[in-house]
């Protein structure tokens, strides 16, 4: 049986999930993780990813517009044509989240810990170095896989240049097609995910190039169940107009637009987006904020301050730019992901946390057993 043969075999019911569900809310902090951790498995199906989550021992989801689409697709009556299937790249392109391309594994230096050197939060290590081995030349440049982590190569419009008349053809057919299509498709793939045991708390497949497609985001997910809806930070000139348009339009479906943060994260970065709109919230990754570049505070202080406009949160093990912008296996960098946890644990907060893995994958392990050693550091953390 080939990989994707043997991930997809049985989606006809949940029965193939066995009698005992996902548990992953561990001391009142909901761990989930968002579908890009599963990026390098052989299959990037709807019902693939839910047996990923399930096996990974969780219960609660970001879901990315990937397996959605591909949802809806199957379901929805889509042509699979050349000219749709340049359609539906359009749309993925423009839906900011659909997919990411990249793998999970790849050649990357290590860093052991090494005896007398402490790790986690506020050790002593010296400068240019992590462990003995100094920074590789790309360090400090968002954790690419030179610097223990897999740069992600984003499906999208930006930077190809003005569309074609034949691909603005084709995106609108997409369009015409996706806004025709049935909620009772995100009923369906809600329900198929939760008789799995797995709840679906924020969506990542914005689409905004018309209102109609703002109305389709924010209703699909809603329609799932979700909270929130993710999407980058934006940035530029103009980033405001866009934030308090989006921050409204979250409000309208008495939801939150919750932007993610890499490496620009900081105890300021958000402000804009908190001031112009009370539907507006952060989804940010307190790993790539132990590795920003000007953070002016720590990812606890973050969390401290802001947790009330906290959606959901990354999390993931980085180390300091000082110390390489590395992105490593949990327990072996600088970000407090155990103290979060308690934080978040002991105030009693119900923002969901998502694993993210990013770390190179180890030879003979895969996405979703490094997924489920993340849940298990989180189960430790919390004892």
């Amino acid at each position: 049986m080939s990989d994707e043969s043997r991930w997809t075999a049985g989606f006809t019911s949940t029965k193939m999930f066995g009698a005992t569900k996902p548990d992953s809310k561990i001391k009142g902090v909901q761990i989930g993780t968002i579908t890009y951790s599963s990026r390098s498995m052989p299959d990037q199906s709807a019902e693939a990813t839910l047996k990923y989550i399930v096996d990974s021992g969780i219960s609660a989801i970001e879901l990315m517009g990937g397996p959605v689409n591909d949802w809806a697709r199957k379901k929805g009556k889509w042509d699979s044509s050349p000219a749709a299937a340049a359609a539906a790249a359009a749309a993925d392109g423009n839906g900011r989240g659909g997919g990411f391309a990249g793998g999970g594994r790849g050649p990357a230096p290590t860093y052991p810990v090494v005896a007398g050197m402490k790790v986690g939060f506020g050790n002593d290590q010296a400068a240019g170095q992590w462990n003995g081995v100094a920074c590789p030349a790309t360090a400090g440049r968002g954790g690419g896989a030179a610097a223990g982590g897999q740069r992600r190569t984003r499906w999208r419009r930006c930077g190809r240049g003005p569309q074609t008349p034949e691909q603005i053809a084709a995106a609108d057919a997409e369009r015409k097609w996706r806004l025709g299509l049935s909620m009772d498709i995100f009923k369906d793939l809600r329900k198929l995910y939760n008789d799995a045991g797995v709840g679906i708390y924020a969506v990542k497949d914005l689409r905004q190039d018309t209102d109609a497609d703002l109305d389709y985001t924010f209703t699909v997910a809603r329609t799932l169940g979700a909270s929130h809806v993710t999407l980058e930070l934006p940035a530029g000139p103009n980033a405001t107009k866009e934030l308090k348009k989006l921050g409204e339009w979250a409000a309208k479906y008495n939801m939150l637009a919750a932007y993610h943060s890499h490496q620009q994260g900081s105890m300021t970065a958000f402000n804009d987006a908190f001031e112009v709109s009370k539907g507006n919230a952060a989804n940010v990754d307190l790993g790539h904020f132990m590795a920003a570049t000007n953070p002016g505070g720590s990812p606890l202080d973050f969390l401290n301050k802001f947790h009330d406009r906290i959606a959901s949160f990354h999390l993931k093990d980085r180390t300091t730019v000082a110390h390489c912008a590395l992105n490593l296996p949990w327990g072996t960098g600088e970000t407090p992901i155990a103290q979060i946890l308690q934080t978040v644990s002991k105030n009693k907060w119900t923002m969901p946390g998502s694993i993210e893995l990013e770390y190179n994958i180890p030879e003979g392990s895969d996405a979703v057993k490094e997924t489920a050693k993340c849940v298990e550091f989180c189960r430790k953390a919390l004892a």
